[in-house]
């Protein structure tokens, strides 16, 4: 494993949104110096609110300035359902975030999943393999996608993405995106990307809140345990960073970060 990865603790959750906010903005500007956009894929979850209270805020000056007409969102996984169901990430992003994202402050491409494909979870999952290969290795063949930015979650089990512990999905080395069928979160039917991708992309940041995470946040970081969120932590070591709230990492020992 290289370094560790970077675990930021704040008060509460408006202490941690204008750092999260800081930090997307620094992984969108190195993005647009890279290759002149910004390729960010985020989860569901609590996070969509979380990045609005982070992204909605007026800009503090010309260096803090989300640059939405060069965003292209995808997303890191997704339940087999509807775009407008109440269980899509792709509904709940758009109702916490991009629906009030200011008139004006030019808009994201998203890259939802083909919802005509909703019946058959493999097809589902390789349609949206090949929206990222367009997108990624249009010019070149690539043995991965690399994304900016990977904004995840992590869940009381310490799942991310829809990738559980235990499942035979973390031992998937050839597909980008995967489709699960028993997922032992309902709904059970999802797509997701795999790990090599998630562990590939040149920044992932994790934003975890309140005290009922605190378990399974001591599993990740004191035992590992080979939990889907801390393999991506050994993955990846300081090219991660966790955004959390104190609560979430009550009694947690492992060295807590100034954010600058």
């Amino acid at each position: 494993m290289g370094k560790q990865p970077n675990l930021f603790a704040f008060e509460d959750v408006s202490a941690l949104a204008p750092a999260l906010r800081s930090y997307v903005i620094s992984c969108q500007n190195a993005g647009l110096t890279r290759h002149g956009i910004f390729k960010i894929g985020v989860s569901g979850g609590s996070l969509p609110k979380t990045l609005a209270q982070a992204l909605l805020l007026p800009p503090s000056s010309n260096d803090d300035k989300v640059r939405w007409d060069k965003w292209e969102i995808f997303f890191a996984d997704e339940r087999a359902v509807p775009l407008d169901h109440e269980d899509s990430n792709y509904a709940l992003l758009k109702k916490e975030l991009l629906d009030r994202i200011p008139a004006g402050a030019g808009q994201p491409t998203v890259h939802p999943i083909d919802a005509q494909y909703l019946s058959d979870t493999q097809e589902l999952a390789d349609q949206y393999e090949q929206l990222l290969v367009r997108s990624f290795a249009s010019r070149d063949s690539v043995k991965l996608p690399i994304f900016d930015l990977l904004l995840l979650g992590s869940g009381p089990d310490g799942h991310t993405c829809s990738l559980f512990p235990g499942h035979a999905l973390l031992r998937e080395t050839s597909a980008w995106v995967a489709p699960i069928d028993d997922s032992p979160k309902p709904p059970p039917r999802r797509i997701t990307l795999t790990l090599p991708v998630v562990t590939h992309a040149v920044k992932v940041a994790f934003v975890a809140t309140g005290g009922g995470k605190k378990e399974i946040m001591k599993r990740i970081f004191e035992q590992g345990d080979g939990l889907p969120c801390a393999l991506v932590n050994e993955a990846t070591g300081e090219r991660c960073s966790w955004f959390v709230d104190t609560a979430a990492v009550e009694g947690v020992s492992f060295p807590r970060r100034g954010f600058l």
